[in-house]
């Protein structure tokens, strides 16, 4: 089977550009796409409090009760800051928008490079506890929880490579089935509970006496707890996502999603406290709740197999948000320009890839351990949720647009909450999250040189009005691949004119508009060079190109002439900067390499730094 078969098979018919449109979601498919992530925490973040509570014992347990509801309280506010971003930032970006507009390019790029890395865990953590729920209910599979582990990532890869609305359509059914049986857990034990089917002796009273608690492991349970609201940023990031009035079914999925994750994680954080459930490593708290409400039967299983599906899903909320926060970088030229292009399934392939690439190389280097995973991913994401919130107490009072006092208090209490469990978080658990301090400004550090290069490669390559126009000499027909107006351009007409008597630029464009306004500006700079466009409905950039070779070839040979392809070549004075360029032209003198009628050629243009 070929590559271009494979990939069909896999991935699916190439979709066009128009269809576009078609790939929005509406808020029942939103929900289950970009809530995942957040929903499934419902069957970690209970179980990371009573981890830290059972280090005193059960008689600390009661305490999860009041954590629970401060936990409950910092949703709350975070829902309604989000509420407010998503209005003040329709077109999408999150934090990293916010951030940067409001407070300057580097707290920008620290919540971007947080959100970057989130996503990476917030793959790495599903996928681990969905594997780990899975070893809880069938044990002979423990032993290959990683290879289990990194076969799922790629699973979700390719599914999210099919496209958004065909990722979503898979998506819905788990996640609605997780909630169905969450909601039947929920409903059986309460009822157990009020009809004094369960002994109040298996629980610690509230309000007994702990000796030795102290409130600092009370804030590192806290913190704990607060794993629970990872992703309830991602639906902020994806808005350009949802079908119009994109903003409006935004919001209205971001409150849905909290209404659902305060009602499921209160209500297990209440039963598991009730029914006297002790934390164990080869058994989940939601395996151990469901087993002793249901027994180990029909029902137990339908939970355990819905709540393994949603953790492996809610890794779908990181393939959807990371590729979308990984455009607006690239737009910034803070990393490589590839990840801006969409794929043959009008998603952005490249970062889907990535993600997929660098979870698996997560899962394997901590073994699939999520408790070892689950402080960086909580503290990576309360980095941008304190940055956003500044940003918009930042925005409102320099803006002061009507009601901005209302907005400006919540926004306030956002930020301070936020800023507190950060604080928590670094106090608490230095020892598990210190990576953080050393990773995030070499991440920014890493941005900014991207940035600079792209930069000095600008001014290198940008026409100039009075440049030096080259003289016209015979030669043979040269084809030269042009993507704008810039000096290596230049230097590409000057050589073909020495080399050929027929020289002809072609320009693939995605879009109708950017083809015109090429045109425009050939035609202005280049009267006597022909250009010929092509409009490339699927985004291929090659395909254009040989179909145009071939029919350049076929002219040739009846005329006995020869045919030059001269591909400009980027010279970096650094080799790291070889990832930022030239996948065009290697792919392109890939496909020509075996033609025996075409010489291809490639032209160096190196850069100054």
């Amino acid at each position: 089977m070929s590559y271009s078969s494979l990939k069909r098979l896999l991935i699916g018919r190439p979709l066009k550009s128009k269809e576009l449109g078609e790939q929005k979601l509406n808020k029942v498919k939103a929900l289950a796409i970009l809530s995942s992530d957040a929903l499934s925490s419902v069957a970690y973040g209970p179980e990371q409090v009573l981890i830290v509570l059972a280090t005193i014992g059960m008689i600390a347990f009661w305490y999860s009760i009041p954590i629970g509801i401060g936990v409950l309280i910092l949703l709350t506010a975070l829902i309604l800051s989000y509420r407010q971003i998503i209005y003040a930032y329709p077109e999408g970006g999150g934090a990293y928008v916010v951030s940067k507009h409001n407070l300057g390019e580097n707290a920008g790029l620290i919540a971007g490079g947080s959100l970057l890395v989130d996503y990476i865990l917030t793959v790495s953590v599903s996928i681990s506890s969905g594997t780990d729920a899975l070893t809880s209910a069938f044990p002979v599979l423990h032993d290959y929880k990683v290879i289990i582990a990194c076969l799922l990532v790629i699973f979700i890869m390719v599914l999210n490579l099919r496209g958004v609305t065909e990722s979503a359509s898979a998506l819905a059914y788990p996640v609605y089935l997780f909630v169905l049986a969450l909601l039947l857990l929920i409903g059986v034990g309460i009822w157990k509970v009020a009809t004094g089917q369960v002994s109040p002796d298996v629980h610690p009273a509230l309000g007994t006496v702990v000796p030795g608690i102290s409130l600092f492991l009370l804030l590192r349970a806290f913190s704990s707890g607060c794993s629970a609201l990872t992703g309830v940023e991602a639906i902020s990031n994806a808005v350009t996502n949802f079908k119009e009035p994109a903003a409006r079914n935004a919001v209205r999925t971001l409150v849905a999603m909290g209404i659902i994750l305060a009602i499921l994680f209160s209500s297990v954080m209440f039963l598991a406290y009730w029914f006297g459930i002790v934390p164990k490593a080869e058994e989940t708290v939601v395996s151990q709740l469901a087993s002793q409400v249901f027994g180990r039967n029909g029902f137990y299983y339908f939970v355990q197999g819905t709540t393994a599906l949603i953790l492996v899903l809610a890794a779908n909320t990181g393939f959807s948000a990371f590729p979308l926060l990984a455009v607006n970088l690239a737009v910034d030229k803070y990393i490589p320009r590839m990840f801006t292009i969409r794929g043959d399934r009008l998603g952005y392939s490249n970062g889907i890839v990535t993600l997929g690439i660098a979870s698996i190389a997560l899962i394997i280097a901590f073994q699939g351990n999520t408790e070892r995973l689950i402080p960086l991913y909580a503290v990576g994401v309360f980095i941008p949720f304190t940055l956003s919130q500044t940003g918009m107490i930042v925005k409102w009072l320099r803006e002061k647009p009507a009601g901005w006092q209302g907005k400006l208090v919540t926004n306030f209490i956002g930020a301070f909450i936020s800023f507190t469990v950060l604080i928590i978080f670094f106090t608490t658990k230095f020892s598990q999250v210190w990576a953080v301090l050393i990773f995030l400004p070499l991440i920014v550090y890493l941005f900014h040189r991207i940035k600079n290069h792209y930069v000095e490669v600008g001014k290198q390559l940008r026409m100039k009005p009075g440049d030096k126009e080259a003289l016209a000499l015979e030669g043979n027909v040269v084809i030269i691949p042009v993507a704008g107006l810039t000096r290596a351009v230049e230097n590409s007409i000057n050589y073909a004119k020495i080399i050929g008597d027929t020289v002809i630029a072609v320009h693939v464009a995605f879009d109708r508009e950017s083809e015109k306004r090429m045109e425009e500006i050939w035609n202005e700079r280049y009267p006597d060079i022909r250009l010929v466009t092509f409009y490339s409905q699927y985004r291929s950039l090659v395909g254009p190109l040989l179909r145009f070779i071939d029919r350049v070839e076929e002219r040739a040979d009846d005329s006995h002439m020869a045919v030059t392809v001269l591909i400009p070549q980027f010279i970096t004075r650094k080799s790291w900067h070889n990832a930022l360029h030239n996948q065009s032209s290697l792919l392109l003198r890939a496909h020509l390499l075996y033609r025996k009628n075409v010489i291809v050629t490639t032209l160096p243009y190196k850069f100054k730094k």
